[in-house]
C-alpha cells in the first residue's frame, strides 16, 4: 500500500470513538518522498476544518522556525499521531493512540524518510515506544533501527508557555546541525551496511551519514 491508498483507505475511518465527532480525517501534508518528517500529537479546531496538519497558530510559528533552518513545507512531510481531533482538543487516550498508531507506522514506512522530528510528549513517546518527558530528551538525536529520532518541544505548547519559546529555537538550531551533517558527503564510504527494511529500498535514498552529535540509544 503507497502513502495515497492508506489515505484513501482512513477517508472514513469509524475505528474508534473520534470519529463520531470530527469533520474530517487529517491524514497529513508534504512532500510524499521527504527525507525529514515531523510528527505531531493530534488535530486542532483549524486542522479539523481544512484536514491539514499545523495550520493554525502552532502551525505559523512551525513555519518561521522551519524558515529558521532553510526548510519549507515542501520540503518535509507533517503528520499526527492522532488523526482525527479530539474533543475539546483533549489528550488522546492510550486506546487512540494504539489505535492510530499503526497508520503513523505505515506512514513511516512508505516515506522512507532519515529523519522524523517529533513534537511534543505523545509523538516522542509513541515512537520511542517509551515513557519519557519531552524536556529530558529534547533536542537529543536517537538512532532508531530504520531511522533518527530527533524529539522537539511542540509549538503549540511554546506558544501557551512564553518561557519556551527560547528552548525551542535552540533546539531548532540544534536540527539544523544535525541537517548540516546529514547532508555532507562522507569521506570514507561505510562499511558497515545499515539495518534492513521490511520494504526494498528506493534507489534514490542513500544511507545518511551520522550527525555531528553523539547518539542517544534508550
Amino acid at each position: 500500500m503507497d502513502l495515497t491508498e492508506l489515505s484513501t483507505s482512513l477517508h472514513n475511518c469509524q475505528r474508534c470513538r473520534l470519529s463520531s465527532g470530527r469533520t474530517q480525517v487529517v491524514f497529513g501534508t508534504g512532500n510524499p518522498q521527504a527525507d525529514i518528517m515531523f510528527v505531531g500529537e493530534a488535530p486542532g479546531f483549524y486542522e479539523d476544518r481544512q484536514g491539514e496538519p499545523f495550520v493554525g497558530a502552532a502551525g505559523k510559528l512551525l513555519t518561521e522556525l522551519l524558515q529558521s533552518v532553510g526548510l519549507s513545507r515542501a520540503d518535509i512531510f507533517i503528520a499526527n499521531v492522532i488523526k482525527c481531533r479530539p474533543p475539546n482538543n483533549r489528550d488522546p487516550l492510550p486506546d487512540e493512540i494504539d489505535t492510530c498508531k499503526p497508520f503513523l507506522l505505515q506512514q513511516i514506512e512508505c516515506i522512507r524518510p532519515k529523519l522524523v522530528c517529533t513534537l511534543g510528549n505523545f509523538a516522542t513517546q509513541t515512537l520511542l515506544e517509551k515513557k519519557v518527558g519531552i524536556t529530558k530528551v529534547r533536542g537529543q538525536v536517537i538512532q532508531l533501527p530504520n531511522f533518527i529520532v530527533f524529539p522537539l518541544l511542540h509549538p503549540a505548547a511554546a506558544l501557551h508557555q512564553g518561557n519556551l519559546r527560547g528552548p525551542l529555537m535552540e533546539d531548532f538550531q540544534k536540527l539544523k546541525s544535525v541537517l548540516d551533517g546529514m547532508n555532507q558527503p562522507t569521506a570514507i564510504p561505510n562499511e558497515v551496511s545499515s539495518p534492513s527494511r521490511s520494504t526494498s529500498p528506493r534507489p534514490e535514498k542513500e544511507t545518511p551519514s551520522e550527525p555531528p552529535i553523539q547518539m542517544t540509544l534508550f
